[in-house]
C-alpha cells in the first residue's frame, strides 16, 4: 500500500530534502527559471506553487509562513509583492516543467522549471528585487581608495614576474649580440 508516500524521497534524508527545496525555490523566485533534474523538479513544482498561493493570501503570518519555509526574507518578499500580483488572476499551475534532454556525465533526465509569465530580465540577475534610490549621496574617496588597492597588488605581481623576466632576457641578449659580433671578427 502507498500510505503517507505523498512526497518524492530523492534519495536523501528529511532535512536535507526540506533545505535542498529551500534553496531551489529561492533560486527559481530569483531567477524564475532553473535547469535541474527532472525528478527534482516535478518536486519542487508542488513547492514553489504552495509558496505562491500562500503568497497570494497576503497578510504577516502568510509572510512569516514563507520566510520560514524559504529562509530568505528578500524573496519572500518578492513572493507577496511582485508574484501574487502577477498571479491574481490564476488558479495554481504557477510552474511549468520541461524537459531537457539527458546530463552527459550520468544520463540523469534533466528538466527547466520556469514561472508561468516569467520575467525574462530577472535570469542571472544576482541582487534582490531592493531598488537603490538615486538620493544616496556617492563620496569620491571610496573608489580611489579602491583604485589603488587594486594598483598596489597587481605591482607587486608584476614586479616579480618582470624580474623574472628581465633576468631571462639579460642573459639572452648578451649571448645573441656577442655571437654574431664574433662572426664578422673571424671573416
Amino acid at each position: 500500500m502507498r500510505h503517507g508516500m505523498k512526497k518524492l524521497k530523492l534519495n536523501r534524508t528529511a532535512s536535507h530534502r526540506k533545505a535542498m527545496f529551500a534553496n531551489m525555490s529561492v533560486a527559481l523566485i530569483k531567477h524564475e527559471q532553473i535547469v535541474t533534474t527532472l525528478p527534482k523538479a516535478k518536486a519542487l513544482r508542488r513547492v514553489v506553487d504552495k509558496l505562491i498561493t500562500l503568497g497570494k493570501k497576503g497578510g504577516l503570518s502568510n509572510y512569516r509562513k514563507l520566510i520560514a519555509e524559504m529562509r530568505d526574507e528578500t524573496y519572500a518578499k518578492k513572493v507577496l509583492e511582485v508574484l501574487a500580483e502577477r498571479y491574481k488572476d490564476r488558479n495554481g499551475g504557477y510552474t511549468r516543467v520541461l524537459k531537457a534532454g539527458f546530463r552527459y556525465g550520468d544520463a540523469a533526465p534533466m528538466a527547466v522549471i520556469e514561472l508561468v509569465d516569467r520575467d525574462v530580465t530577472a535570469k542571472g540577475q544576482d541582487s534582490g528585487p531592493v531598488e537603490v534610490s538615486d538620493d544616496l549621496p556617492l563620496t569620491a574617496e571610496a573608489p580611489v581608495a579602491k583604485e589603488e588597492k587594486k594598483e598596489k597588488a597587481p605591482a607587486k605581481k608584476e614586479t616579480k614576474a618582470a624580474a623574472v623576466k628581465e633576468e631571462k632576457k639579460e642573459t639572452k641578449k648578451p649571448a645573441a649580440k656577442k655571437a654574431p659580433a664574433e662572426k664578422k671578427e673571424d671573416k
